[in-house]
């Protein structure tokens, strides 16, 4: 009697091991499927380069939402004349509420408080007009 109970109990452990395996591999699939879904459902999102006309600076600045809402923002400081890109909103936010604007930030590169949105089109080297190359990824 004793065997018989021992192999009912390992067909069963059987049965629902394969069960088991089929439930994991529909939850990795499920996962799969909504993290794509969630990526489009965002927006498409890039990172485009942009080069001065005049002395041929450029930098990558990033459009649209990433993966957990977040924007990036370029911004200019005035003490190393360069653009440069914060993380703005989105899931951070939430847990670093200075995180939640462009409001008393820092430049990432030298910490000069005397940061500027930047404008899309002027160079913080020379003054001259940047432009969006054809260059471009997706991030998230």
């Amino acid at each position: 009697m004793h065997s018989v109970i021992h192999k009912n109990a390992v067909q069963n452990y059987a049965k629902d091991s394969k069960h088991a395996n089929f439930y994991q591999k529909k939850f990795v699939f499920f996962l799969i499927v909504s993290h794509i879904l969630l990526i489009f459902a965002s927006g498409m999102a890039w990172k485009h380069t942009y080069r001065c006309d005049n002395c041929g600076y450029t930098a990558e600045i990033y459009e649209g939402r990433g993966y957990f809402r977040q924007k990036i923002t370029p911004i200019v400081c005035t003490e190393c004349n360069s653009i440069r890109n914060i993380v703005v909103g989105g899931i951070i936010a939430d847990v670093a509420p200075s995180f939640g604007s462009e409001v008393g930030r820092l430049c990432p590169k030298c910490g000069n408080d005397d940061i500027r949105i930047w404008d899309m089109h002027t160079c913080p080297k020379c003054k001259g007009k940047m432009k969006k190359t054809d260059e471009k990824e997706f991030w998230t």
